[in-house]
């Protein structure tokens, strides 16, 4: 009897794994992160729509930095395995902080102006008079390439314009603009066309100083990809999505990101700015204006387009040196739609 109990024992022990009965793997979580723009709005629509949730996606985080540099330093620490970021902060994390990531898909091009105060900045010469104070975002930026573009482009003075730049972050340089403590300052979108609302004028956009600029894109870390390619495929299907909704109901599209990012701004704005930032009120116009005029929303990327961009930072110092850009991107997940 004793000896008939362990042979049924046995027995039990291989047929428990043949049975089903061992646990199923875990769900790979998403740990998603954007920049407080419209840049990714196709994102913010994804979310107010529950197109992450239908896809199956387990979303976990869906956190907002207030540059796509603050984005790139959180990408470092490795807090984050997707991410709606501008192209240029993504190649900086990649090749300075050695972060393993790839590009899979875009989701605009341009997206960036230089916003003035008309009474004082009249011209782009004018910025060189001394009085005159500029404001743009730290140094290796899009906005900091689109500087040093506009300076190589109308013969500027580099030492007079970058000597009294204060670098701030996009919404510190509208909010600067509007208390009359900046003349001049580089914004990404959504921060022109709100400056226009304000009064101020854009005197440059991307498309005058970088022709076919990739803007943002979308970028998931290697181990997803290597492990989880259903999950970069969905991820990838619900960004077109998005960026077909904006194209075929641009209206809903601009008061559904308008809305989004209005409740984020009162917890990523810094509170000391409190009453200024109330001021600057996001509008569905205004985004409308934005996704529809100022931007050109799309998946596709031009691989010459992102070898510019990896040679230019390398051309000012910004990485150490160049590198092929199929080496951060991998389309195949856009072919495969």
């Amino acid at each position: 009897m004793k000896r008939l109990l362990v042979l049924l024992l046995l027995g039990l022990l291989v047929l428990i794994p043949i049975s089903g009965c061992a646990p199923e793997k875990e769900e790979a979580s998403v740990h998603m992160a954007v920049e407080f723009v419209d840049h990714a709005a196709s994102a913010h629509i994804a979310r107010s729509k529950g197109w992450f949730r239908d896809e199956g996606l387990n979303v976990t985080a869906f956190d907002n930095y207030i540059t796509g540099m603050a984005l790139a330093t959180a990408l470092g620490r490795g807090d984050i395995n997707v991410a709606y970021i501008c192209l240029i902060p993504a190649i900086n994390a990649y090749a300075n902080g050695k972060v393993p990531i790839k590009v899979v898909a875009g989701t605009h091009t341009y997206g960036y102006g230089l916003l003035v105060d008309p009474e004082k900045v009249k011209t782009v010469k004018d910025l060189e008079k001394p009085d005159v104070r500029i404001g743009c975002s730290r140094e290796g930026s899009p906005l900091d390439c689109l500087l040093h573009k506009m300076i190589e482009k109308y013969q500027l003075d580099e030492d007079k314009i970058l000597g009294k730049v204060q670098r701030m972050s996009p919404p510190k340089v509208l909010m600067a603009l509007k208390m009359g403590q900046l003349d001049a300052g580089f914004c990404c979108e959504q921060f022109p066309t709100m400056g226009e609302e304000l009064g101020f004028k854009e005197l440059l956009m991307a498309q005058d100083l970088w022709p076919e600029m990739q803007g943002s894109v979308l970028i998931v870390t290697d181990d997803l990809i290597r492990d989880h390619p259903e999950i970069v495929r969905k991820l990838v299907r619900v960004t077109q999505l998005g960026i077909r909704y904006i194209h075929e109901h641009p209206e809903d599209a601009a008061t559904i990101v308008a809305g989004e990012l209005t409740v984020v701004g009162k917890e990523v704005l810094p509170l000391k700015i409190g009453k200024i930032a109330a001021e600057l009120e996001i509008t569905p116009e205004a985004i409308l204006r934005s996704l529809t005029t100022k931007m050109e929303c799309a998946t596709a990327i031009d691989p010459k387009i992102v070898q510019e961009e990896i040679d230019y930072l390398a051309e000012l110092g910004y990485i150490k040196s160049s590198f092929k850009a199929e080496d951060i991107l991998d389309l195949s997940f856009l072919e495969d739609e």
